[in-house]
């Protein structure tokens, strides 16, 4: 055996035990990334950085530029898609040069070497340690392959400081995404891993520039890009500063986190361009409305549920404002803007109809109960379209006694929404007004049950594959009365230079002016607004139809496309006030008190009983039954309704309906005092 051969063999023997004494490859804190929100697209909301604080992006070889990579190859490694880990060639020549001149005159490292480094970072500059980065080189390729090892250098490599990763330093340094960079961009974050912090541009700008030039210069000589390409990239100007990392959606991305720690990437139904435009909206306006003020804003896919814009304040990082706070999710007094669920649940009821007249004049209610109006002025004798129009307190306040603060309350609550009241108390008249606790994302999934015809939808907050509707909480009302309170809220007056007959919507103004709401719906989206102060000091001032309908308005604007009016019902009763039966065309608050007296037995449906299942033999073809309709006391006449729609009046108690075929019905009856009872069964 020759002496070469023997020292081969021993080489490769040591080689081999060397191999054998290394621990096996541990990728577990390279494959560590940071957690990223993404909206329903895929956009960027906002990344988190690691628990050690570092800035390190998921990034995949597709989502960068082609010839961004055809650079960082031929500046790197110009064999990387041929050789096994390690270059022979370039390895050789860098140890030739380092016996010809004493000192290290170019690196033989490749890519796969260099990534192998950032693996396992060691501190020493040794032959063993460079050998050690070989033998991993050559174990990375083998596990991953090319595209792997790429994508662990495109996710590891430094950048200088906390950055790492070619995503979160073109987010760092260019504010966009590795897709999209520049020439001058991508040469300059092929240069950067070099020497990470003696070339960051932040601190040192020449030497960046021409770190980012003599990349330039190979990838026009390797003919990657054109010599006029390279003149052109070499005029660009490189950047001076760091650019903060997105922060779109703070509260709903930091409520993802805490509820999915361990997803790497949390998919947000959210619109991220829509989101920041109401982020910005919300900001303008806070500013513009005094300090120490803040603004939310929440937008709901009536279909499907899904939350396409998360506001919780107007600025995450303003401290003068309470940034931090949610306020999308506080509890706070609504004021006026759960008055249409009053007027929904007495249309419902058959109390009344968008045409029933009321009396807004001063009154008392239980003895020490007077509210009044806003502007402290009277209408006298107005529809109920007009009163829940004008917001009118009085008529509000009428119709919940009539309907019952604690059946309102229970309804609300049976929709999903969480009402406070103050001290545990039981709901008296005041809720009418605003006297409860109600957060703005609540008050929005309530309107957008009246959209949806009344089934309140579960808000959806995580994208996934399927786009199915929403489920279902529960209805704040029934299709009828919900689309007459859409129909009567798409009338009211809007702000000024806002136009008229676009969208349905309420505002609220909080006692004392604390909270300023408004609330809007057509049948694709439901906007809720909010300004206020988040500690609930009072603001004198602070008016629902000022400080927050403009909000609203413009929010409708920037989601674009022209509103559709909810479907109108075919049961509806679309009428005047001479045409709605006589028990139904005006309520009068006096004619309960005068007959309190009287030896009166309450109205009660006698048949059929609530809940019941009735069979009329409506299945067999031809067959067409009447149902008994039997109430006790009352004043008569009496008004029988079916789903709203009246189908029997007369001095008796008793009579009769044909049913058009099977199915849930409501069936009301009205007397002449007003009082009215329900029930709903099944025909079959």
């Amino acid at each position: 055996m020759t002496l070469a051969a023997s020292l081969s063999l021993i080489a490769l023997l040591a080689l081999w035990r060397f191999v054998g004494s290394l621990p096996p490859l541990d990728l577990t804190q390279a494959s560590l990334r940071s957690v990223v929100v993404l909206d329903r697209q895929d956009r960027l909301l906002r990344p988190f950085a690691t628990p050690d604080g570092r800035w390190r992006l998921p990034l995949s070889v597709s989502q960068v530029d082609p010839r961004m990579l055809a650079m960082l190859t031929e500046y790197e490694d110009r064999r990387f898609a041929r050789h096994p880990g390690i270059d022979p060639a370039a390895t050789l020549r860098a140890a030739w040069q380092w016996l010809a001149h004493g000192r290290i005159v170019s690196g033989g490292s490749t890519l796969s070497m260099q990534v192998a480094r950032l693996v396992e970072p060691r501190s020493e500059r040794s032959l063993l340690a460079k050998l050690r980065q070989m033998v991993r080189a050559v174990q990375l390729e083998r596990r991953l392959g090319k595209a792997g090892v790429l994508d662990l250098y495109l996710a590891l490599a430094p950048y200088g400081g906390p950055v790492e990763g070619l995503r979160a330093a073109s987010l760092a340094y260019f504010g966009r995404e590795p897709a999209r960079l520049s020439f001058a961009e991508s040469a300059l974050l092929v240069a950067l891993p070099q020497a990470p912090e003696a070339r960051r541009p932040d601190r040192f700008p020449e030497a960046a520039r021409r770190a980012r030039d003599r990349v330039l210069d190979i990838a026009e000589a390797r003919g990657v890009i054109g010599p006029a390409e390279a003149e052109a990239a070499k005029r660009e100007p490189v950047p001076s500063s760091r650019k903060p990392f997105p922060m779109l959606a703070a509260h709903a991305a930091e409520a993802a986190l805490a509820a999915d720690g361990p997803a790497r990437v949390l998919r947000l139904t959210l619109d991220g361009r829509l989101q920041a435009s109401l982020e910005a909206l919300a900001a303008e306006r806070a500013a513009a409305a005094g300090p120490d003020l803040s603004a939310a804003i929440l937008v709901i896919d009536n279909r499907t549920g899904e939350v396409l814009a998360q506001v919780g304040s107007a600025g995450y990082l303003d401290a003068g404002r309470r940034g931090a706070i949610d306020m999308t999710a506080a509890v706070r007094s609504p004021g006026s803007a759960l008055k249409p669920f009053i007027y929904a649940l007495a249309f419902e009821g058959g109390l009344a109809h968008p045409e029933t007249l009321l009396d807004d004049r001063p009154a008392r209610f239980s003895a020490t109960y007077a509210p009044e109006n806003f502007d402290l002025s009277y209408q006298g004798t107005v529809t109920a379209r007009r009163a829940l129009q004008l917001s009118l307190n009085v008529p509000a306040v009428d119709l919940l006694e009539a309907v019952g603060p604690a059946r309102f309350v229970a309804r609300l609550r049976a929709a999903g929404a969480s009402i406070a009241l103050p001290r545990d108390t039981a709901p008296g008249l005041p809720v009418a007004l605003g006297g409860l606790g109600i957060t703005l994302t609540d008050l929005a999934r309530l309107y957008a049950g009246l959209a949806r015809g009344g089934p309140v939808p579960d808000l959806v907050r995580r994208r996934s594959a399927s786009s199915e509707p929403a489920p279902e909480r529960g209805a704040v009302a029934e299709p009828v009365a919900a689309w007459y309170v859409a129909d009567i809220l798409r009338g009211a007056p809007p702000p000024e230079n806002a136009p008229a007959g676009r969208i349905a919507f309420k505002t609220g103004t909080s006692f004392g002016y604390r909270d300023a709401w408004a609330v809007g719906f057509d049948r694709r989206v439901t906007i809720a607004a909010w300004v206020g102060r988040p500690d609930g000091a009072a603001v004198p001032g602070l008016v629902g139809r000022l400080a927050a309908a403009p909000i609203l308005f413009d929010a409708f604007a920037r989601y674009g496309g022209e509103p559709e009016p909810v479907a109108r019902p075919r049961d509806a009763l679309v009428t005047t006030t001479a045409g709605l039966p006589p028990p139904l065309r005006h309520i009068r608050r006096d004619l309960p008190k005068t007959l309190a007296g009287a030896l009166v037995q309450p109205l009660k449906i006698a048949y059929p009983p609530d809940g019941a299942r009735i069979d009329l033999g409506l299945a067999e073809p031809g067959l067409s039954a009447r149902l008994a309709l039997k109430a006790l006391g009352g004043v008569p006449p009496l008004t029988w309704m079916v789903d709203s729609l009246p189908v029997a009046q007369g001095p008796r108690r008793q009579s009769a309906w044909r049913p058009e075929g099977a199915g849930f019905a409501r069936i009301s009856v009205m007397d002449a005092a007003g009082a009215s009872d329900s029930v709903v069964v099944r025909i079959e």
